[in-house]
């Protein structure tokens, strides 16, 4: 009788998680670097190795790699805490993270939970001395490319702010915003020649509250904050700031320089005054005992 031939058995089956990601300014480039492209890129290496199969998809379109406060990332930890993981696949390094601290935290995390962590185009092993070096030189670059464009974005706004150009974000009150340029809202702009022009009159911009409020007795939750928030902004006299500097700007003015230039002059003795101590209490040692003028006893 011939002996009977042992079963093959099947290999173990690697439950792999595929990651992707994208950051904002990068959707342009769909067709290099969309969340698709990535997961068929990874999918096509899966196929070609024995045992690994998709355990799951995780992607973040959208997100920054700086940081890992992205919904699919945490999603993708909490499964491998929860041990439904064997590898996770990204296409590059930095689809992961940018960051060179985050990056040994999730490693640190995918070891400890016996989580293993494949480049499909960077191709190295973390568990190799020369794949953690790999790793480690893929991540400096990875970072000196993220702090480049950090500075060619500083570079740019402080070209636009040096050519008057406005920078962004909510303009400031009296004015709108139309295809990325400021231009003068009338009926704002009324407001703030009032505010003004009330501040130099009353002194306080307590009094240039209560004046609006009168004025307007519908707006009665009006603030100083926003009086003073007005009368600090550069722009109503046509100019932009930047990093505290004061630089021309190319919007019309709503008054002129010399009154916003007065203004801060009187702003400011207003916030000295503000800010400047109270006497002390005068205090005398009488008879042994600490008193006050017409204060009763301690």
């Amino acid at each position: 009788m011939q002996p009977m031939l042992a079963e093959k058995s099947a290999p173990p089956v690697t439950r792999c998680a595929i990651y992707t990601r994208v950051s904002t300014d990068q959707q342009a480039e769909v067709e290099f670097n969309s969340c698709e492209a990535q997961e068929d890129r990874i999918r096509s290496f899966i196929a070609s190795q024995e045992g690994f199969r998709v355990a799951k998809v995780y992607s973040d379109p959208g997100f920054t790699g700086a940081n890992v406060n992205r919904p699919a990332l945490q999603k993708l930890a909490a499964d491998i805490k929860a041990g439904l993981i064997d590898m996770v696949i990204t296409y590059k390094i930095d689809r992961l993270t940018r960051s060179p601290r985050d990056f040994y935290q999730l490693i640190e995390l995918f070891e400890t939970h016996n989580a293993g962590f494949i480049s499909v185009t960077e191709r190295f092993d973390t568990s190799t001395p020369a794949g953690r070096l790999l790793r480690n030189i893929m991540l400096t670059f990875a970072q000196f490319e993220r702090e480049l464009a950090s500075e060619r974005i500083r570079d740019k706004f402080a070209q636009r702010a040096m050519r008057g150009l406005y920078n962004g974000g909510p303009p400031p009150y009296g004015y709108k915003k139309v295809e990325g340029k400021l231009f003068v809202d009338p009926k704002r702009a009324r407001v703030v020649r009032f505010i003004f022009e009330k501040y130099v009159e009353l002194g306080t911009a307590h009094q240039v509250t209560l004046a609006l409020r009168e004025l307007w007795h519908e707006r009665s939750t009006l603030s100083d904050h926003f009086v003073w928030r007005v009368l600090k902004s550069p722009a109503a006299a046509g100019k932009t700031m930047y990093k505290g500097k004061i630089l021309p700007g190319i919007q019309e003015p709503i008054i002129s320089e010399d009154l916003f230039n007065h203004t801060q002059a009187l702003l400011a003795e207003e916030n000295q005054k503000i800010r400047k101590p109270a006497p002390p209490t005068t205090i005398c040692l009488m008879r042994g005992s600490l008193s006050a003028e017409n204060a009763g006893p301690i």
